[in-house]
């Protein structure tokens, strides 16, 4: 069971790592103004969320699910910490998803927001990072 532990958090920090990358690839693509640099950030992103981030989160559930059934499924009712890093993790798919749409604005030259925008949206992840990982090492509830 160590190995799909292992393998859970590989993909889950592959996963956070284009969380992290995808919205600051946002901003530059925000404040870029001439056509080659907007065509080659959009190569980026795409290979970003479809070549990594999201196989990575595809196999970070795989794995988390396999430790949910094989550690906390007799005792899942009493884990409250469990049921809100679950909520998290379903928050951040739909951050995933929001992504994805950005990233198809971003395709077809429909974005609307600006570089300040994406700075903001950029720090997301990180709150829900931070959260995730005190429900599981502290367990505070």
């Amino acid at each position: 069971m160590l190995w799909v532990k292992a393998f859970h958090l590989i993909f889950l920090i592959s996963w956070f790592a284009g969380l992290f990358y995808l919205p600051r690839l946002f901003v530059y693509h925000a404040m870029s103004d001439d056509k080659m640099s907007n065509e080659r950030f959009k190569v980026m992103e795409r290979k970003l969320l479809h070549g990594i981030m999201t196989p990575a989160a595809i196999l970070t559930t795989v794995f988390g699910l396999w430790l949910l059934y094989t550690y906390a499924w007799t005792t899942y009712s009493s884990m409250l910490w469990l049921h809100i890093k679950l909520f998290l993790v379903i928050v951040l798919f739909a951050y995933h998803a929001w992504c994805w749409k950005i990233q198809l604005d971003f395709k077809h030259d429909k974005n609307t927001k600006s570089h300040v925008f994406y700075r903001f949206f950029n720090e997301f992840p990180v709150l829900i990072l931070i959260a995730i990982t005190i429900l599981v090492i502290v367990k505070p509830f």
